[in-house]
């Protein structure tokens, strides 16, 4: 009878045994290669659901449909078109009026008296034509940076909600194996309890295991589902299928904290738009200093006159007349604005000093995040994982040997698998701080751009992305 019983029991470990293979191979779990269909539990799911039914989806995918879909690109495309039109308006030249003159008109000898038609232009000198035009012309490049900053802002948003997703569909598939070998060590547990090989209370605690692993997946699968819809927000396409995405998490960028903080103060496009505020400013001031220049204004015209002439008795006849006038600067010479300009330039450069102030201090904790969930990743991959699968093969083969109590093969690889999934939230965190780096702290793909001129506005490119937390269990 032992021998029979102990094969039934070598048969059930062996299946337990290759069902945690398939999470357990001397690689890492599995996340530089296309997701394969998750695993379908033995038992059914407590609250079933939706699964991925779309097209396998890479970051380019993602990426193109981003900047195709998503309404802030285009707000901040007709935003430069909104300025070209205005530089072209500025340097338009006044247009002239004419018009109809008339003076003693009555009857009696002065027969109507004189009536005619008469031109006038003003004529714009100084250059201020021109200094208007140069004040949109930087307002254009404040708008052309402000859209090569929301193309940057919208694709680090992608960046984001992509690797989010990725990780999610990756815990979900971990999840869904735990589950998978939890109810195979339920099914162990009752069939050693029907031949006297355990006790109740191991079959009741490997039943709460399973339940709780069951649990454990829907959570996995909802938070999955939550993550999917925002991606799918912000490449700008709500109804985008639940699809499976392709990708390797693992290949988490080494990044130079000091290096990355002076590209920050220097090619970020916060700095950019602050300085380009300054050549805004100075251009301002000098068309300032134009406008007391005075304009000339001209004015002609031609009229007949119907006054009889003393001496021949016939009406004058067709004349004309003509009008050269100037205003002179005398008491207004654009004193209060040319002061305003000035103090306006002061404000632009404090204002590039307090972004590049500003940026420096907000980098500090998307740093500290990142070295952080670095190091967690190199300690998972490097010790914690291979020591808990090397600890749980030990276990395997004692328990097979008669020597380790089941119970034990349970614990060690609950604890591969748990730290499988810390492992896969380090590399989120990781790959967070990492993409808001690189995207100079761009995070938010929804954010509407902002108008050139609008100094007032709080910089939004100091939004440091959230959930960059330790590891989710």
């Amino acid at each position: 009878m032992k021998p029979i019983l102990g094969l039934a029991l070598w048969s059930c470990l062996v299946s337990i045994h290759a069902a945690a293979q398939q999470g357990n191979q001397p690689q890492m779990p599995g996340m530089n290669t296309p997701p394969a269909q998750e695993p379908v539990p033995a038992q059914k799911m407590s609250s079933p659901v939706p699964q991925p039914n779309g097209p396998v989806l890479s970051l380019e995918d993602l990426e193109q449909m981003g900047l195709a879909n998503n309404p802030t690109l285009r707000q901040a495309d007709a935003e430069v078109r909104a300025t070209e039109a205005r530089q072209r308006q500025a340097g338009l030249y006044p247009n002239p009026t004419v018009g109809y003159q008339g003076e003693q008109i009555r009857g009696g000898s002065f027969r109507g008296g004189e009536q005619g038609a008469f031109i006038e232009q003003d004529i714009v000198l100084g250059g201020k034509l021109g200094a208007d035009k140069n004040v949109v012309e930087q307002e254009r490049k404040q708008a052309e940076a402000e859209r090569e900053e929301q193309k940057l802002r919208i694709l680090s948003g992608i960046r984001l909600a992509y690797y989010q997703a990725l990780a999610a569909q990756q815990t979900v598939a971990l999840r869904a194996r735990l589950l998978e070998l939890a109810q195979d060590a339920l099914r162990t547990s009752r069939q050693l309890f029907n031949v006297g090989q355990a006790d109740q209370p191991d079959v009741l605690q490997a039943a709460v295991e399973a339940d709780q692993a069951d649990l454990v997946l829907t959570a996995a699968q909802e938070n999955q589902q939550k993550v999917w819809k925002s991606l799918a927000a912000v490449v700008g396409r709500p109804d985008l299928p639940f699809s499976p995405l392709s990708g390797n998490l693992e290949d988490v960028p080494d990044l130079n904290p000091e290096e990355w903080l002076q590209k920050l103060l220097t090619e970020s496009p916060a700095v950019k738009i602050a300085q380009l505020g300054v050549g805004r400013a100075q251009a301002q001031l000098v068309r300032a200093q134009k406008e007391p220049i005075p304009d000339l204004l001209l004015r002609g015209g031609i009229e007949q006159n119907r006054e009889l002439l003393e001496s021949s008795g016939q009406p004058v006849g067709l004349q004309g007349f003509a009008e050269v006038g100037v205003q002179l600067p005398l008491f207004n010479r654009n004193q209060g604005n040319i002061q305003a300009a000035k103090a306006e330039i002061e404000r632009a450069q404090l204002e590039a000093n307090r972004v590049q102030l500003l940026l420096r201090e907000r980098l500090s904790s998307p740093i500290q995040n990142y070295l952080t969930a670095k190091a967690a990743v190199d300690r998972y991959r490097n010790r914690m994982i291979p020591n808990a699968e090397n600890a749980y093969r030990l276990y395997l083969k004692k328990y097979s040997n008669m020597t380790a109590a089941y119970p034990q093969v349970l614990i060690a690889q609950r604890t591969l698998f748990q730290l499988k999934t810390d492992y896969v939230a380090a590399l989120e965190n990781a790959w967070l701080s990492a993409i808001s780096l690189k995207g100079f702290m761009l995070t938010d793909g929804l954010d509407a751009p902002t108008a050139p001129g609008e100094m007032d506005r709080p910089v939004r490119e100091t939004n440091v992305p959230t959930g960059m937390g330790g590891p989710q269990r």
